[in-house]
């Protein structure tokens, strides 16, 4: 999450990861709302930059980014768990 800082990215972990977790329909606790908003805004941003060579800025761009990583994060997770 480039340019926002540590504060604005707690920040925006935390509202991406609840608004994962009403999407996604799980339920998380604040620390893994702000762990999978943080998380899935590194892996989608490493993903968007890879495939189109720039990521969306800005607080908004970034909380876009942040809650479609963590509900993708929450899918992943909900895969392996029904495999084993």
């Amino acid at each position: 999450m480039t340019g926002i800082g540590w504060i604005g990215s707690l920040i925006i972990g935390a509202l991406a990861g609840w608004i994962a977790e009403k999407i996604m329909k799980s339920d998380q606790g604040l620390l893994t709302n702000i762990l999978l908003g943080i998380v899935g805004a590194l892996t989608l941003n490493w993903l968007v930059i890879a495939i189109i060579g720039t990521t969306f800025g800005g607080w908004i761009g970034q909380l876009i980014v942040a809650a479609a990583g963590a509900c993708l994060l929450i899918y992943v997770a909900r895969l392996i768990r029904s495999k084993t």
